[in-house]
């Protein structure tokens, strides 16, 4: 998220809060978070429980959610939180002790690289920092420490998923956590889908398809699809203006609701809260000519699926 002006509030009505009652939100950045947030996540349950939603996966860059979520969850009653890890270097990158310690502890989802994934230009770049997104602020106060080790990938010299990336694939199985593709590029998403389908996992999110460091066509998300993926769409990618929405409804026509899981991605401080946030994106939907029963499809029953 960069330090650009939000979007205008989208009226949201009644139809849209209750195609998402009973709904999961798989991507959340709220506080305790080394970048600001808007809210925490004990006072996040406690607005999902008041709308009638039912939980959420806590995504941090840095540090694993896991033990945090189980916190959560004890102290929020008809509220679960779920936890992850992303494999920045923080975790040690393409970690399969990280992998294995987090599997054992009952986490959930696993993003592959994120912040510090090769795909990822924006805080190994020079120019103004007045746009840059939070945490390429921070990469680039690393690295004028002297902290810059190298950006990760998941393929080798020869265009395969490395070792490093099918170990952690071995492990995902093995635990029955979700990959999610994180902010790697095309040709990483589709090897990393590929290869997980022919190892048999069963859980396989393409992550936030248009974000600008994505930019998935429709094309591109009927493929991964069809590879065995769900796709999910953020709603700040076009809140703040990163993606068209007209693009994004193409794409979602395309791949079918079926296949496809809408989450927010938020808890920056400029954008709306996130239970808001999420019938905002309902909202759109409907107005977009969406049935009730399709948002409810991919904001309750396809997250549901994936996460229990």
């Amino acid at each position: 998220m960069t330090a650009e002006t939000a979007a205008a509030p989208i009226h949201v009505t009644d139809a849209a809060w209750q195609a998402i009652e009973g709904g999961y939100d798989l991507q959340v950045h709220v506080a305790p978070d080394v970048i600001a947030r808007r809210i925490d996540d004990l006072d996040l349950a406690k607005e999902f429980l008041a709308r009638k939603l039912k939980g959420f996966v806590l995504k941090s860059h840095y540090v694993p959610t896991y033990e945090r979520a189980k916190v959560v969850t004890k102290a929020s009653p008809g509220i679960t939180a779920f936890g992850a890890i992303t494999l920045n270097h923080s975790v040690g990158g393409l970690n399969p002790v990280a992998l294995e310690i987090a599997g054992r502890s009952g986490n959930k989802m696993v993003w592959m690289p994120t912040v510090d994934a090769v795909n990822e230009t924006a805080g190994r770049t020079d120019g103004p920092t007045d746009k840059l997104p939070f945490w390429a602020k921070i990469q680039r106060e690393l690295s004028a420490t002297g902290i810059a080790p190298p950006p990760l990938t998941v393929l080798g010299n020869d265009g395969k998923l490395n070792e490093a990336a099918r170990r952690c694939l071995e492990l995902i199985g093995k635990h029955d956590m979700i990959l999610a593709t994180g902010h790697l590029g095309k040709k990483e998403i589709h090897a990393l889908v590929k290869t997980g389908k022919e190892m048999g996992l069963k859980r396989v999110l393409v992550t936030h398809a248009e974000f600008p460091s994505q930019s998935l066509t429709p094309a591109e998300q009927v493929e991964l699809a069809d590879l065995g993926a769900t796709i999910e769409h953020c709603f700040t990618t076009m809140h703040t203006g990163k993606a068209p929405w007209d693009v994004y409804f193409e794409s979602v026509r395309k791949v079918g609701a079926e296949r496809v899981v809408l989450s927010t991605d938020l808890g920056q401080t400029i954008n709306p809260p996130v239970a808001e946030g999420f019938a905002m994106f309902a909202q759109k939907m409907l107005d977009a000519g969406f049935r009730a029963a399709d948002v409810r499809r991919m904001t309750v029953t396809n997250p549901a699926a994936l996460i229990s």
